[in-house]
């Protein structure tokens, strides 16, 4: 099912700190598809566990390909300890996938046939804006829901200037304090 673009400039209804995970895998030898293979499905299923469980804190992901080696997804996430939580927790996936990633590294198993990697973000508000013309919801508007622009403002500046009613309270009590 394909999500129906919405007519002009939109942006994202973001508010409040947004988290953004970058992770991914980049294949080092194609032939070795026994080592990439496993880990490329572990991501998928990653993935299917978390949206079967919205109040793990996944708000919203994108599947992004930088090559035919390199594949990563852009995940929004409520928090930096809902993104803690489901990477530590013990019921989850992801813990025992690590656990046997260490494993294979500790006991020199790992043969460098498959990169793996990630990068997280904690951007505060009014460091961040967006726009979008003639799209569905995507990205942080995919995650946080979509408004259209003017109730953000026309220009980036405004969108940049932009507080949510706690983010206001927050930066007038940061001025007086």
């Amino acid at each position: 099912m394909f999500a129906k673009p919405v007519r002009g400039r939109t942006t994202a209804d973001a508010e409040g700190d947004v988290v953004v995970l970058l992770i991914g895998m980049r294949v080092n030898h194609f032939w070795a598809v026994h080592q990439w293979l496993p880990v490329m499905l572990a991501m998928f299923r990653m993935l299917g566990e978390l949206a079967r469980n919205h109040d793990r804190g996944l708000l919203g992901r994108v599947l992004l390909t930088a090559s035919p080696r390199t594949y990563y997804i852009v995940q929004y996430w409520e928090s930096k300890e809902k993104l803690y939580a489901y990477a530590h927790s013990p019921e989850m996936f992801h813990h025992r996938a690590w656990s046997i990633i260490n494993g294979k590294e500790r006991t020199g198993k790992v043969r460098g046939h498959v990169g793996l990697w990630h990068e997280a973000y904690v951007v505060p508000e009014g460091s961040y804006e967006a726009v979008y013309f003639d799209m569905p919801a995507f990205g942080l508007a995919g995650a946080h829901g979509q408004v259209p622009l003017e109730k953000r403002g026309r220009y980036a500046k405004d969108r940049f200037a932009y507080r949510s009613a706690a983010g206001a309270e927050q930066k007038a009590a940061e001025k007086t304090g």
